[in-house]
């Protein structure tokens, strides 16, 4: 019998994986999607992983018609709005990898926001699905909410959904900065 060596474990955060977000924006209003779990609740602006190959814009139209059932054809795009760098320690056996949040601004109107999903289905490991609840949010009272990547305080302290910002750059998320929930 012939014994192969254990491969190598990958150091925490020696893979990038970039996230394509968007904050969907009604008048003062931004869908977020609410996790509601046994020991947390948390929101997140609707998004996810971009696939290997996958264009940004792609991925961005991608996850927003899963996740909100919204043609981005349907909304103005407000552009890149924040990029957040996270470097944040999980549970579970494989390493975390570093992950880039690009998060983009997109306004939409009232007859489109009546025709958006007001659930999402997130599919488990096992097959089953977690659901999150999608929520309008005055994004003047987000400054408090458990939002991951935690933009909060920018969010609320936006003086408009519309209003230009000076720097794209969101403070780096760290382990010395938020704990995994």
């Amino acid at each position: 019998m012939t014994s192969t060596p254990e491969q190598p474990t990958a150091a925490p955060f020696s893979r990038i994986k970039i996230r394509t977000g968007a904050l969907v924006f009604c008048g003062d209003e931004v869908a977020l999607i609410r996790r509601d779990r046994a020991d947390s609740t948390h929101y997140t602006p609707p998004g996810g992983n971009v696939e290997h190959g996958e264009d940004l814009d792609d991925a961005l139209a991608r996850e927003l018609q899963e996740e909100l059932g919204l043609d981005v054809g349907q909304a103005e795009d407000g552009g890149l709005l924040w990029v957040i760098d996270q470097r944040v320690t999980r549970p579970g056996p494989t390493p975390p990898p570093r992950k880039l949040h690009l998060i983009y601004r997109l306004h939409i109107t009232e007859d489109v926001r009546a025709t958006l999903a007001e659930q999402e289905l997130d599919e488990l490991p096992d097959g089953s699905h977690e659901v999150g609840v999608i929520e309008w949010v005055d994004h003047r009272k987000a400054a408090d909410l458990p939002i991951f990547p935690p933009i909060g305080p920018a969010l609320a302290a936006l003086a408009d959904p519309r209003a230009p910002i000076a720097d794209a750059a969101l403070a780096a998320v760290t382990d010395e900065n938020y704990t995994w929930v």
